[in-house]
Order: structure tokens, then C-alpha cells, then sequence
């Protein structure tokens, strides 16, 4: 970092602004105002985590040189000092720091208490009513924020040492509260499934800096469960326990003796589950569970085979209706001629109490969906439309003419994960229709199929050859599964409109192992690049300034680019950084929040990346998308404005809940479908260059799909059918109940 180096030294001042900043590893570029004036500021550099412009740093570390940016300091460690003088108190104060406090209200305070402003906060904040337009209610408000600023500020004290960034911290007390510093000392491992961002590996690094011996059996036993809840983000139900042994003791680094013992203990106080299953080749495997994926799988079986078999029936009357007259009257009504599996999905859904429609684009799923709709509706049943993204659900809407909401909307999920609607309260309707079934994970289907009443008839919808869902499981697979007892149908034909578009026309080039068309093509195209950064640059070309200029499309409104994953030259962090700055640039005006090294602007494209039950009306969920709608300094909040036209506010420690969403992995998109995608692919991500993924990503696609990368990645990407397999019991337990 510097070419030489000087004695230790301490250096205090007030941070001015924060040039870089690394959020994995809390590596800070910034600039420090030492008291010399704002034209003479001072570079340092260091691990600064958590600091925010406006805070009174005393820094020590040492003087060094860099040979491209000249004298700068490097912070070994640091603590934040309160400001004596009228004009730091000020700055302090309207920095933002304490919620409630901005700028002009700063001015007020420090005009009225001067030098005496922050002890008035600190041991008798009921004067604050004293300052001009400040009345009881925002005065407790500073107070309490004022409070909890320094109770926060002890923990993070206590953390450092472990580097523990700063929203973590204020999780940890959030959660917690005063018992935060015994929690942290005493029962570490409670954070990795307490507080959401800290997993085990930085509950484990607390757990040894407070002196946990490195073969505690609360340690293994917790580097167990972890090891089974990383699986479940791989899309396992179960690992089999040699697999999770083995697994174990390479994370842990113990003897793997030690890992039986524990797991033992596990499966006796029932921490975990362990089952024999049916295996491959007649051979049975022994399997474990975390306790609730074992519940969510029997559930699922169990309440599917409930609705298959229950005695009433909601839709009774289409049991003896003439197919022929309802068709014809469909037909009138429609002025489209039913295709022979379609008029078969229509029957089948409306005579059969649990029914799934699959096929790819171009194959009339959703006017067959439309069709059933409207035929439930003649017979005035109660229906309910559903989908797991709000995208898919306005889709769904559109094209029946019936109000659709998100899965999670209509379940009310609750903090915890509680549905509002189960089997003692389940959902009126007779007919429940669910779109996009691919990303219905294991726990969540279960809790769908649990609020479904007796009798009534429950559609999935969806495309079986796309990419199975980010949580785990394979759901729709194992509906269909041979020895699945839920009837199925399966629409293969391309229809004649759909033919003449290159996007349906090359999603099922792809999905049968060919290789897509360009020539001709007038809404499919490749970008040939080799080389992956230079792919990446032309990416961010082609979606700021090329299709813009030729189709007319907004870059951030009608253009997503979607990646076969998050890291590399061409993978969604870094596209993410560049397709901001072009997309979204800095300017006089705009306003903006730092938050660890990502920097959120008005106008930015996001996406929620965790279930938050507590946010907007019903919950956030994990790939809700949205655009930064303002950011507000005073109350510390931004507004996103997500797919689902609701208005959701995020406290400045909770930024960490949201990523930029100008790129998106394929897995993120599911479920959702925009005007034009952009895919890069390149042979950096060759690992991760599959048939399913690349079939996905171009079924993302409504108009226009574009692929910038190499012919070899394309041509890896089509011949790869490896899907990835997942370790899942449900097919068994559908066919063997």
C-alpha cells in the first residue's frame, strides 16, 4: 500500500466524506478535515467500518506514502471523540448521526445552547422543547435516538475487536438490547440464528475471541446446524449424513469422531431429524434434516394428498357438465379454438382437486389459465389468483381480469414466518390458481397448501424446464414426478404468432440442446466478446446508450440485465457498479446514502435480498424489486417504491437489506419477465453456465433479448443439461403415503 513508512502517531478530526469503502472486510478510503481548513483535507485509510461523515475520529497509526496518492495516514485503530467547539457540535449534530436532527435544526440547538447543546441531550433533553419549532414528540424522539446511538456505540466498542461491522451491531442491540454484551460473551452461536447477516463463521470468529475452545460441543454441534442451513440455500431438503459429516469437518476442522458424538447429541435432544430413505440403486440413505425442513416435506405430502382425497367437493358441478357445450361457450366468448392439451388442462383443473400445467413460452399456459378462470367464473366460484413475485401477480391480473397478489400477501405472513391463513383458518375461495410454481420453495408451498379449504381445487402453473427454486427444494419437479399422485398436463405445442418470435423460437432451441439463431433475427442478438471484462464494458453499452437509442426502451424501467451469478468481471456485483454509475451518475442534486462500500442514489433500481415479515403492509420478501424514491437525512430513511406499488421505508442501518438491481442473477429473476434482457456470458463463470439457466434467462424476456459474451460460453451453456441435483424426499412421500 506504501512505500515507506513512519512511527506511530494519533491524529484527530472530523470525517468529511468517505471515498471508498470495502463492506466485507470494512477497508476505508476517506477524507478527515484535522482543523487546517476544507481545502486541506487528509487522507486515511484503514479498517473504519461503521463510520459516518460528520463523526469526531481520534485515530491511531502511522504516517505513510503512497506512490500515486502521496502522504496519507493509516489507521491502525480509532474511537469517536464528542466535539468541544460550537462550529464541531454543529457539524456533528446536522451530520445526520442522530435521527430527528438535520442541518437546519442543528443550527437551532447549538444557536440555542451553544457549547452546552450536547449535555442538554445527554442529561436533560426535555429543554429541547426550549429551541423554536421543536416540540415534545421530536424531542423524545432525539432523546431516544441520542440513547440508543450510545448503546450502540458500546457494543460496537465491544465488537471491533472481532471486526463486527456496524449494522451488524445495531442488529445485535435491536435484538438483544441491554443483554447484547452478554449474549455476545456467553452464547455466541444464538447470533447465527438470532440475527439476520451474521452466519456462523462470524459468530464463530466472536465466539473464539470471548474464549470458546475451538472443540466445544457448542460449537460443533452449531457448525452442524450450519452446515444443514447453508445446504438448504444449495436447494437440499436433507443431506445425507456421510455427506454432512464430511461437510462438518471441513468446515469445523475437528475429528470427525468428534462430529458423530455431536451429531448424536443433535438427534437425541431432536435439534436435527434423521431418517432412512430409498436411495439410488435399492440402497437406502440415512438422512438429515434441519427439524423444520422435515415438518414443511411430511406437511406438503400430507396436505396435498388431504385436498386430492377430501370428500366434498367446492366445483362440484363441473363433475357432470357437457365438455362440449362449456367449450363451445368458451369458444364464442373467446373467439379462440381451444388446443386439444389445453382443453384437457381445463378439464382436469376443474374436475380434479389438485392439478398441474406446465409447458414453455409460446404454449398457451396462460390462455389456457384465462380459460379456466373464465369458466370458474360463469359457475360463480370464489377464486383467488396467485404468484410468488408481485411481478408475476400483475401479470397474472392482466391477463384474467381478476386481482392477483403475491403468495406472501395472501397468506399475511407474519413476523416468524406465521401465516394469517392455515388449515384452522383457511383461505375462502374455491379455486386457487398459482403461477410461476418453479420458485415455490419447499417451506413456503407447504404453508400455501395448508391455507387451502377442503374441497376446493388448487392450480400450479408454471414451467418445469426452467430453474427450480432459490429455496429449497424442487417442488413443481416433484409434482410430476412419475409416481406423483397429482394429474398433470404438460402443453408442447408452439403456436403460430409465437413462432415468429426469436425469443420463444430460441428458448426452445435451447431448451432441447440446440443452439440459438441470430440470423434474421429481429429480437434476438449476440454481442460476440471474449474476453469477460471487455463483455462487461460492452454489456453496460448496450443497456445505457444501444438499446435506448435503437428500441427506445428506459434503462432502468424496461431493461434487466440478468448473470449466471454474483461474482467475476461480468457477474452482478461488478455490472451492478458500473451500470449505476452510468445509469444513475452522481450529480448536483441527487441525493444519496452510503452504506458500507455500496452508495444508494434516488433513482436506483434495488432489490430486497432477505424476508423482512416486519417492513411495508404484509412483509418485504427476498427479490422484491423497487426504485429509491428519496432519502431523507433527518429521519435517516430511504424510500423504495417496490414492484408492488407500495412505499417501503428503510432505516439507514438496514441499507444492508438491499442491492442494487441493475443486475440480477437468473435465480434472482424468476418469476419476473421485462421488455428486454440482457445476459452476459462469458467463460468465467463456467462453472455456472447450465442449460436450465440460460433457457431461464431468455424466458425472462418479453420483446428482446440480447447475449454479449463468447460463442464457447453459449455453446457450454446450451450442452450443459445438468441441472444440479438436489436432495429432496417429497416425490418418495407423494408416491408412497
Amino acid at each position: 500500500m506504501s512505500d515507506r513508512t513512519f512511527r506511530p502517531a494519533v491524529v484527530q478530526g472530523v470525517l468529511e466524506r468517505i471515498t471508498y469503502a470495502n463492506e466485507d472486510n470494512g477497508y476505508t478510503v476517506a477524507k478527515v478535515d484535522t482543523g487546517n481548513g476544507a481545502h486541506d483535507l487528509l487522507t486515511v485509510v484503514g479498517a473504519l467500518a461503521g463510520v459516518q461523515p460528520g463523526e469526531a475520529l481520534r485515530m491511531q497509526g502511522r504516517w505513510g506514502s503512497h506512490p500515486q496518492y502521496g502522504r496519507q495516514f493509516q489507521v491502525e485503530n480509532y474511537t469517536t471523540v464528542l466535539p468541544a467547539t460550537v462550529q464541531g457540535i454543529r457539524r456533528y449534530l446536522g451530520s445526520g448521526l442522530i435521527k430527528g436532527i438535520g442541518p437546519k435544526m442543528a443550527e437551532r440547538i447549538v444557536g440555542h445552547f451553544g457549547t452546552d447543546a450536547l449535555d442538554v441531550i445527554e442529561d436533560d433533553p426535555q429543554r429541547l422543547v426550549e429551541v423554536p419549532g421543536l416540540g415534545p414528540k421530536r424531542t423524545r424522539l432525539i432523546a431516544d435516538a441520542w440513547e440508543e446511538q450510545k448503546a450502540i456505540k458500546e457494543v460496537m466498542v465491544f465488537l471491533q475487536g472481532v471486526e463486527v461491522t456496524t449494522s451488524l451491531a445495531v442488529r445485535i442491540y435491536k435484538k438483544y438490547g441491554d443483554a447484547s454484551i452478554n449474549v455476545v460473551q456467553k452464547e455466541p452461536y444464538r447470533l447465527a440464528s438470532d440475527v439476520w447477516g451474521i452466519g456462523f463463521k462470524t459468530a464463530d470468529t466472536i465466539a473464539q475471541a470471548v474464549g470458546i475452545p475451538h472443540d466445544s460441543p457448542q460449537r460443533v454441534m452449531a457448525g452442524i446446524q450450519f452446515t444443514l442451513s447453508e445446504s438448504t440455500g444449495d436447494g437440499h431438503c436433507y443431506l445425507p449424513e456421510e455427506r454432512l459429516i464430511s461437510a462438518a469437518v471441513k468446515i469445523l476442522g475437528v475429528e470427525a469422531g468428534l462430529v458423530i458424538e455431536c451429531l448424536q447429541e443433535l438427534v437425541a435432544t431432536e435439534g436435527v431429524v434423521r431418517e432412512t430413505l430409498p436411495g439410488p440403486q435399492d440402497e437406502t440413505v440415512r438422512a438429515v434434516y434441519l427439524v423444520p425442513m422435515h415438518r414443511a416435506e411430511i406437511g406438503l405430502a400430507s396436505g396435498l394428498r388431504s385436498l386430492l382425497e377430501a370428500p366434498g367437493d367446492r366445483l362440484a358441478s363441473f363433475t357432470d357438465v357437457d365438455w362440449d357445450v362449456a367449450l363451445g361457450w368458451l369458444r364464442e366468448r373467446t373467439r379462440v379454438d381451444l388446443a386439444d392439451a389445453q382443453r384437457e388442462a381445463v378439464r382436469t383443473a376443474l374436475t380434479r382437486k389438485v392439478c398441474v400445467l406446465t409447458g414453455g413460452p409460446g404454449c398457451g399456459k396462460s390462455f389456457t389459465v384465462a380459460s379456466v378462470v373464465t369458466l370458474a367464473a360463469a359457475k360463480r366460484a370464489k377464486i383467488i389468483l396467485a404468484a410468488p413475485t408481485g411481478r408475476a401477480a400483475k401479470r397474472l391480473t392482466e391477463l384474467t381480469g381478476v386481482d392477483a397478489s403475491t403468495v406472501h400477501r395472501l397468506l399475511e405472513l407474519r413476523p416468524g414466518g406465521d401465516a394469517a391463513y392455515d388449515r384452522d383458518n383457511p383461505l375462502d375461495c374455491d379455486l386457487l390458481v398459482v403461477d410461476e410454481a418453479s420458485m415455490l420453495d419447499l417451506v413456503l408451498a407447504n404453508k400455501l397448501v395448508k391455507a387451502v379449504p377442503p374441497g376446493a381445487h388448487l392450480l400450479f402453473v408454471g414451467d418445469v424446464d426452467q430453474l427450480p427454486s432459490v429455496g429449497a427444494g424442487q417442488v413443481l419437479r416433484d409434482l410430476l414426478d412419475d409416481g406423483s399422485p397429482v394429474p398433470s398436463v404438460r402443453l408442447t405445442h408452439v403456436f403460430r404468432q409465437a413462432q415468429q418470435s426469436g425469443v420463444v423460437t430460441n428458448a426452445h432451441r435451447v431448451n432441447t440442446g440446440e443452439q440459438p439463431e441470430f440470423q434474421g433475427m429481429t429480437d434476438f442478438f449476440l454481442f460476440p466478446c471474449d474476453d469477460a471484462e471487455q463483455a462487461a464494458e460492452r454489456a453496460v453499452d448496450v443497456v445505457a446508450r444501444r438499446i435506448p437509442r435503437r428500441f427506445g426502451l428506459d434503462p432502468r424501467r424496461d431493461v434487466q440485465v440478468l448473470t449466471p451469478m454474483k461474482g467475476g468481471p461480468a457477474g452482478s456485483a461488478q455490472l451492478n457498479t458500473a451500470l449505476q454509475a452510468a445509469v444513475t451518475p452522481p450529480g448536483e442534486g441527487v441525493p444519496e446514502r452510503r452504506f458500507g462500500g455500496r452508495v444508494f442514489r434516488v433513482g436506483d433500481k434495488v432489490t430486497q435480498i432477505r424476508n423482512n415479515y416486519e417492513k411495508g403492509a404484509n412483509g418485504v420478501f427476498n427479490g422484491t424489486l423497487g426504485v429509491v424514491t428519496g432519502i431523507d437525512a433527518v429521519a435517516q430513511e430511504v424510500a423504495v417504491r417496490t414492484d408492488e406499488d407500495e412505499e417501503v421505508a428503510y432505516d439507514f442501518a438496514e441499507l444492508d437489506e438491499l442491492a442494487h438491481a441493475y443486475a440480477v442473477t437468473v435465480h434472482r429473476s424468476q418469476g419476473s419477465e421485462y421488455p428486454c434482457v440482457v445476459i452476459p456470458v462469458t467463460t468465467s463463470a463456467w462453472m455456472m453456465l447450465q442449460r436450465n439457466l440460460l433457457y431461464t434467462a431468455i424466458t425472462r424476456a418479453k420483446k428482446l433479448v440480447v447475449l454479449v459474451g463468447s460463442r464457447r460460453a453459449l455453446a457450454q451453456a446450451v450442452r450443459n443439461a445438468s441441472s444440479g441435483h438436489r436432495y429432496t424426499a417429497l416425490a418418495h412421500r407423494l408416491g408412497n403415503w
